[in-house]
């Protein structure tokens, strides 16, 4: 199969082009490294199944010759990263997203889009099904990235009825692993980063906010479940073992074998109370469920962003320092 990755140098983008390499597909990436990074994809340059190119999907998405699937993941995706670039998010979500169906309907392609539980907003439903229709404020700060996925959600199903493109939307879950950026604002980079250092660990509010986290494996096989499917989604893609943040930060701490203390600092505007994904569809249709232990994923990452920051030189734990057991079963 020919697959075309759009943000494939970017974290998920890049796990994804791994893996359809792995299974003996060809994959083009396509990417602008706004967010996303060449150093993503370069232990991949040598295959002469992958390539890489510098393109702009808001601009223009062209591929020559026969192309199978397109999975649509072209987009910042942390909150510094959208904050940051609310209009680049608002288009590449609107206008990206027509593009890349647009090369889908000309090649025949089956279309992924990488939508998100950011659609459900800060639920008033809980756990979160695809049938939920969310709780989303579209004029606030996370706005631009809520509003820009279920614009896109809405396209994708417009294109579908309407051209018959064989169209699937997978709404993800937290998901972290190796590659991310260390100052990309999300919970877990943060607390590792700052876990490594032994800077005091910084968590929004109380801490007693949840979240469902994903290991970045398991989030791409029900991808590629999905991708292999001819089902329209929405599907939750997501770990649905729920975490508190405060706990999540200890845990990491434990786990790094740090000196780091927990710091409270004020809690974003519309940062969602609580989040977990109703996987019930995903078993169902897909045959997919998550599998990686949460604690054996997290000492991965962990080790991951250990070795990028002896490598940034920046100060270590001792390397003698003790792990221990995990604080709360989430696994």
């Amino acid at each position: 199969m020919r697959a075309v990755v759009t943000g494939g140098a970017g974290f998920l983008g890049s796990h994804l082009c791994e893996r359809l390499l792995a299974r003996g597909d060809e994959v083009i990436a396509l990417d602008n490294f706004v967010t996303g990074d060449p150093k993503n994809v370069a232990h991949l340059r040598d295959d002469p199944h992958f390539e890489l190119r510098q393109v702009d999907v808001t601009a223009d998405v062209r591929v020559e010759g026969d192309v199978d699937l397109i999975l649509h993941f072209a987009s910042p995706a942390s909150p510094v990263d959208y904050l940051q670039l609310p209009i680049e998010t608002l288009e590449v979500g609107s206008i990206g997203t027509m593009h890349a169906l647009s090369l889908a309907r000309e090649k025949g392609a089956r279309f992924v889009l990488a939508s998100t539980s950011e659609v459900y907003g800060d639920p008033q439903v809980h756990p979160q099904p695809e049938s939920y229709w969310g709780h989303v404020n579209p004029v606030g700060p996370r706005g631009v990235y809520d509003e820009a996925k279920r614009f896109g959600e809405a396209m994708t199903l417009a294109h579908r009825n309407t051209h018959g493109i064989s169209t699937g939307i997978v709404r993800i879950f937290n998901t972290f692993g190796p590659r991310m950026r260390p100052n990309d604002g999300r919970a877990i980079p943060n607390f590792i980063r700052q876990s490594l250092v032994g800077d005091p660990v910084t968590v929004a509010g109380d801490g007693s906010q949840t979240r469902s986290i994903c290991f970045v494996d398991d989030l791409v096989a029900g991808i590629l479940a999905l991708a292999d499917s001819d089902h329209p989604g929405p599907v939750n893609i997501g770990n649905p073992h729920e975490i508190s943040m405060r706990d999540l930060a200890a845990w990491i701490i434990e786990l790094v074998g740090s000196s780091s203390t927990i710091e409270y600092i004020p809690r974003p505007v519309d940062d969602p109370t609580v989040r977990q994904p109703d996987t019930t569809l995903a078993r169902q249709l897909l045959g997919w469920r998550p599998e990686v232990d949460i604690e054996t994923a997290l000492r991965c990452t962990i080790d991951w962003f250990r070795s990028q920051s002896q490598m940034s030189h920046f100060p270590q734990p001792p390397l003698d320092a003790q792990r221990t057991t995990h604080i709360l079963d989430v696994t």
